[in-house]
């Protein structure tokens, strides 16, 4: 069951909107912040206090104004909160529609849904709430269409570093001295090469410059 929940959101109009949402749900009084520096210390207090919070609702992209934050977005909240308070329940909500965004936050971040901004989505926030409520993650539509691609490639840690170290201006010659000293294996360049070939035949590329395009603006790098 979900009770207290912590909305994090910069925009008021957002913001009031989750609450009505919430309220329309039975979950009266959220608390909110406009700060993610706010939202860890209001997650510290309650956690301190023996009464968690359940749920945490966050934007991905705060404007920057007259306050300097120390933490400066909702993936890096994610990450702090985690040491704080590990079983707290996530629901990311934000305009952002790069899949490659969103896998990270599922698989790295370890969030419990994802609802995109945009028509529906108070609709789409009462679905995924109740499913998170229920012990399951919720997946907006867009995404799960897109993961189920045929030529969609799960990206490892080793790809990325990679693509990374390419899209950097690195050589790829290069490449496997770097893989070694930095101890990524397989770090040799005969192996490099087939895993490259082999993304790029899974994306239908011909050459590693629409590789690295690719994954700019999917916002894997």
């Amino acid at each position: 069951m979900i009770k207290k929940v912590l909305i994090a959101e910069d925009h008021e109009s957002s913001n009031i909107s989750v609450q009505k949402t919430l309220e329309e749900m039975g979950i009266d009084d959220p608390d909110y912040v406009y700060y993610c520096d706010d939202a860890l210390v209001k997650i510290q207090k309650a956690s301190e206090g023996g009464e968690p919070y359940d749920l945490l609702i966050t934007d991905l992209y705060f404007d920057a104004d007259h306050r300097t934050p120390k933490i400066a977005g909702g993936a890096a909240l994610i990450n702090v909160v985690r040491d704080v308070q590990p079983e707290l329940r996530v629901l990311v909500f934000s305009a952002e529609g790069k899949i490659g965004v969103i896998e990270t936050l599922y698989t790295m971040g370890n969030i419990d849904g994802y609802v995109r901004k945009g028509r529906n989505d108070a609709k789409e926030l009462k679905v995924a709430i109740g499913k998170i409520a229920a012990n399951e993650r919720h997946f907006p539509q867009f995404y799960i269409q897109a993961t189920r691609q045929e030529n969609v490639h799960d990206f490892t840690a080793y790809d990325i570093k990679i693509i990374s170290l390419m899209a950097a201006g690195m050589k790829q010659k290069d490449i496997p001295a770097y893989l070694k000293q930095h101890q990524f294996k397989p770090p040799g360049q005969s192996s490099m090469e087939k895993r490259l070939n082999h993304i790029r035949e899974a994306l239908s590329f011909s050459n590693n410059q629409q590789l690295v395009a690719y994954c700019k603006v999917m916002g894997i790098l």
